[in-house]
């Protein structure tokens, strides 16, 4: 079974900074995508960031030029650098693995981590 696991989340001031971090463990062969989703109170779940496997990478307008996603396929990780983070950033950032190959088969899943939170102060 693969699992994701987040970390990074905290409690920064406006215009701070914060890198999230999210590992992937189990038996994985491949990653198509692996993004980052977040979800404030009240609000349905958005995509923030798209890192894909080829090397492109797709932010939410919201975000752009202020935060960053990077990977590292041999360690099954995702990043998000948020700098000048604003209050309307406090949400709860879930990192999202798509198209997971766990076999030599070619099975393939989506996974989802159970979230870390971050809170901006004005």
């Amino acid at each position: 079974q693969v699992q994701l696991v987040e970390s990074g989340g905290g409690l920064v001031q406006a215009g701070g900074s914060l890198r999230l971090s999210c590992a992937a463990s189990g038996t994985i062969f491949s990653i198509d995508a692996m993004n980052w989703y977040r979800q404030a109170p009240g609000k349905q779940r958005e995509l923030v960031a798209r890192a894909t496997s080829d090397g492109r990478t797709n932010y939410a307008d919201s975000v752009k030029g202020r935060f960053t996603i990077s990977r590292d396929d041999a360690k099954n990780t995702v990043y998000l650098q948020m700098n000048s983070l604003k209050p309307e950033d406090t949400a709860v950032y879930y990192c999202n693995a798509v198209k997971v190959v766990v076999n030599s088969v070619g099975h393939e899943y989506d996974f989802w981590g159970q979230g870390t939170r971050v809170t901006v102060s004005s």
